[in-house]
């Protein structure tokens, strides 16, 4: 039977069951009482069921180490992380708010720049960012949507505050695992999950073809969607062939598509399909060889032209990256207040652009209380955790920083919050971050309730990348 009595709040931190050292949280109290009616032998099995379940569904990602891609099961946490109904009503109108304003800025920002013209973002902030596309100036976007799929990383500080740590606007990944996690929780605790009333998150494929299918520029009853992958040696591949199967549409790589008269065609066995709608998992410098890098066989060569011309739609839009830049992100509270006259919702982890000479000597003095991150990395990559790191390799860093340190930002060290985790029979608490995805249609912003909830597994650690040993768990969001 499991003995809270092992379970060693950190302190200073926030902890999803615990208010205090013998106070459980509400929305726990039903999932505590069913572990407490397990053995430990039970719970043991439980855990290695659900080791076998992603072993046998080869639910895995890559991780890159020496230039070298390891294929690795995705490590999963069998004790759900729980958020209430009002938590995530919260949550939903942040999230909401902060993607209509990032579309708005998207918008502007390939067309009129008021916002630049008005002094609310310094133009060269924007002409510097390596993901803002000239090829993207006055294109149209069907329906004006660019963000059609976001992930927006969520912590909370010490007092349960939420904070958005990063916007994903471009290829954002790790849906399926989200997916896949609640599958197998419901092989694992097949009553509680009705017994506390879990939202589902099931309908997630569906909204999204749904979506796709509105978006498509030919007017038609069934246009032809399909998912455009790099590949099966890239990371996400397994999430590549999760979505296309759960929403029936084609798996391609470029070389099954091919341009002509400015439309895209895909070779099948009976001859050349029109397709309608791109959802690319393709970045964009490698989308097409003709505009962007030249040695790219992921992309299609010609498909900016039949983007440009307005025979094809492409999930989500070029150009995206010039919003999700970890420098212009400290900018999107502004972006609410000038497009939509009003205060955010969900805060911004104040950040330091070290393309500042004046935040840079700051952050340079305060190195040790910081976690620098590169602008345009993601997964945990490039990254320096100053409270983890030697003297050496701060004084490393610096020198990389100052070869180009707009290419840098600085943000305080925030605690993240714990959740339970069931490690060697025994329930531990380790730190855990919050991916909710929202997709963008014509018909407005829809967020499945749940998402993806990382966790660090290294006691002590605060990175939940699964890229640098983190791992994940189901996340609950309560009806009631």
């Amino acid at each position: 039977m499991i003995n809270l009595n092992n379970y060693q709040n950190v302190s200073n931190t926030w902890d999803e069951m615990y208010i205090s050292d013998d106070n459980l949280r509400t929305q726990y109290h039903k999932i505590i009482s069913y572990l407490g009616r397990e053995s430990i032998s039970d719970l043991n099995k439980k855990e290695e069921l659900a080791k076998r379940l992603f072993m046998s569904q080869g639910i895995t990602f890559t991780v890159y180490d020496s230039g070298e891609g390891i294929e690795k099961i995705f490590p999963f946490d069998i004790i759900p992380r729980v958020i209430t109904s009002s938590e995530w009503l919260f949550i939903e109108k942040g999230i909401k708010q902060r993607l209509r304003a990032l579309n708005l800025f998207l918008k502007d920002v390939y067309s009129n720049q008021f916002i630049i013209k008005d002094k609310v973002i310094p133009p060269a902030l924007i002409y510097s960012c390596p993901h803002f596309l000239r090829e993207m100036y006055q294109l149209n976007v069907p329906h004006d949507i660019y963000i059609h799929i976001a992930g927006i990383d969520l912590i909370r500080d010490y007092d349960g505050t939420f904070y958005v740590l990063e916007d994903n606007l471009r290829t954002p990944s790790g849906v399926s695992y989200m997916l896949e996690n609640r599958e197998i929780t419901k092989r694992l605790f097949p009553d509680l999950i009705p017994q506390c009333k879990v939202r589902s998150v099931t309908e997630y494929p569906s909204i999204l073809y749904k979506n796709l299918q509105a978006l498509s520029p030919r007017p038609v009853s069934n246009p032809t969607i399909v998912l455009l992958s790099p590949g099966m040696y890239n990371s996400a591949y397994y999430e590549h062939t999760t979505l296309a199967r759960l929403m029936g549409v084609e798996l391609v790589e470029g070389r099954d598509l091919v341009i002509r008269d400015q439309k895209v065609f895909m070779k099948t066995t009976t001859g050349l399909q029109q397709v309608d709608v791109i959802y690319r998992r393709v970045d964009d410098d490698y989308i097409d060889p003709l505009v962007f890098n030249p040695n790219s066989v992921l992309g299609v060569a010609g498909l900016m032209s039949a983007y440009r011309k307005g025979n094809v739609a492409i999930i989500n839009a070029v150009g995206n990256g010039v919003a999700d830049d970890k420098a212009v992100y400290s900018y999107v509270p502004d972006m609410i207040r000038y497009y939509l006259n009003e205060e955010p919702l969900l805060k911004n982890v104040p950040t330091f652009s070290l393309g500042n000479p004046d935040e840079k000597e700051y952050v340079f003095e305060n190195m040790h209380k910081m976690v620098i991150k590169k602008t345009n990395e993601s997964g945990g990559y490039g990254m320096l955790m100053g409270h983890a790191a030697s003297e050496q390799e701060i004084e490393a860093y610096k020198k990389e920083i100052l070869k180009d340190p707009r290419n840098f930002i600085a943000q305080p060290t925030i605690s993240l919050s714990t959740a339970p985790c069931y490690m060697d029979g025994i329930l531990q608490p380790r730190r855990v971050d919050l991916r909710p995805y929202a997709l963008y249609g014509p018909e407005g912003i829809s967020i499945v309730p749940g998402g993806l909830t990382r966790v660090a597994l290294k006691e002590g650690s605060l990175v939940v990348n699964s890229s640098q040993g983190g791992g994940s768990k189901d996340t609950w969001v309560l009806s009631s």
